[in-house]
């Protein structure tokens, strides 16, 4: 089999170093996550670039992540739930991490100990936090999350005006940030982008000098009136490119293979799989690959649209159903044969994450995020970093 020389891909000598009972591996280019961030924070100066590490950094290992981006110059991270905070701060001992989730009922002593900022959303949330300020005390950082029409998490025009001038709401707590979250800032032509961004100035205006936050991965490609004091790329960072006006400034990071496990032959008029939804309409040579549903790679996927996986560069078609560890590849048409134990691409070069997720029937931030925790990882990264 042909092994591919680009960073993400395997190379000899990375399959030397799998595993033999690895059945695929995920390759995750670090330098290249570090370099997605510094071409981020290029564009969108002089806000800033933090970096959204939530759901184990897309799946891609966020102890990993936080390090390579420390090492780039991040210093504000995202992540969603108090666990992923407490081993971020672990990662990041001088960042400042803002837990997307908010202030969590009974949650607030493992919080403030780890130094995490919350993002409130409610007046329940804010009042909790003012009941834990202590008079005289440092006052307590928190971040207030503000609905500009996505109707997700986040306070109202009213809410907030409630929480600024209810008495004695704010007291004891420092808010450092204000931000909110586009719900179609993937598609640049969509009028509610502008709308949440109107609708966001004139909530932040009743904290005027507040630091404010409104992009993502996308919404930071919309341009400088929604770049504020500090944009939150999460997908981009790990080479996603869902914006549909534009290329954004990232490279990919991720590739996954897995191992071929038995190549048999079958003969025409038989079918392959579950529901026997594939015939072979040819004497027919299959490739069973150790990889299924269980691993990220949908069932949908060969329900709802063609699906295919790279053999030597080349696609190759995947035959009947995906099941739980196992997807079937027609390889007949693949020279040389591949043979037991090689590794066929399932994402990454060709495959990009977005072409991925479409054959999917989802988006490429499912793909990384359902990517599997049985496979081998490989970090690549400059060796000269500690």
């Amino acid at each position: 089999m042909t092994l591919m020389t680009a960073a993400t891909c395997l190379t000899r000598s990375d399959i030397a170093s799998v595993p033999a009972t690895a059945t695929g591996v995920i390759t995750i280019d670090l330098d290249a996550v570090a370099a997605n961030w510094r071409a981020l924070s290029k564009l969108v100066a002089p806000a800033e670039c933090a970096a959204v590490v939530k759901a184990n950094a897309y799946g891609l290992g966020a102890s990993r992540v936080i390090s390579a981006l420390r090492r780039a110059g991040c210093r504000t991270f995202f992540i969603a739930t108090v666990d992923e905070g407490e081993a971020a701060r672990r990662d990041a001992p001088d960042a400042t991490v803002f837990a997307l989730d908010g202030l969590m009922p009974g949650a607030a002593e493992t919080m403030l100990a780890n130094g995490l900022v919350p993002v409130l959303g409610s007046v329940a949330e804010v009042r909790e936090a003012a009941a834990l300020a202590k008079p005289g005390q440092r006052a307590l950082p928190i971040a207030l999350h503000l609905d500009s029409g996505l109707n997700r998490l986040g306070l109202s025009m009213a809410d907030v005006r409630d929480v600024l001038t209810g008495p004695g709401r704010l007291n004891g707590l420092d808010v450092r940030l204000v931000m909110s979250h586009l719900a179609c800032a993937d598609d640049p032509k969509h009028p509610k982008n502008e709308a949440q961004r109107k609708a966001f100035d004139a909530m932040r205006a009743l904290l005027p000098t507040t630091r404010a936050s409104l992009a993502a991965s996308d919404g930071l490609m919309l341009g400088k009136a929604y770049h504020y004091g500090l944009v939150r790329p999460g997908y981009a960072l790990y080479g996603g490119q869902a914006f549909k006006g534009a290329a954004t400034p990232v490279t990919p990071v991720v590739s996954v293979h897995a191992r071929i496990l038995q190549v048999r032959d079958v003969a025409a008029g038989e079918s392959v799989g579950y529901s026997a939804t594939w015939t072979a309409s040819r004497p027919s040579r299959i490739a069973i690959v150790a990889a299924g549903y269980a691993d990220g790679f949908h069932r949908a996927a060969t329900i709802n649209s063609p699906r295919a996986v790279l053999i030597n560069a080349t696609p190759a078609p995947v035959a009947g159903r995906v099941s739980m560890d196992l997807i079937a590849v027609d390889v007949t048409d693949c020279t040389p044969t591949p043979q037991r134990g090689a590794f066929v691409q399932l994402a990454g070069d060709a495959l990009s994450i977005e072409t991925v997720g479409s054959q999917n029937g989802t988006i490429g931030y499912d793909v990384l995020t359902s990517l599997s925790q049985r496979f081998h990882r490989v970090y690549k990264e400059d060796a000269t970093h500690d």
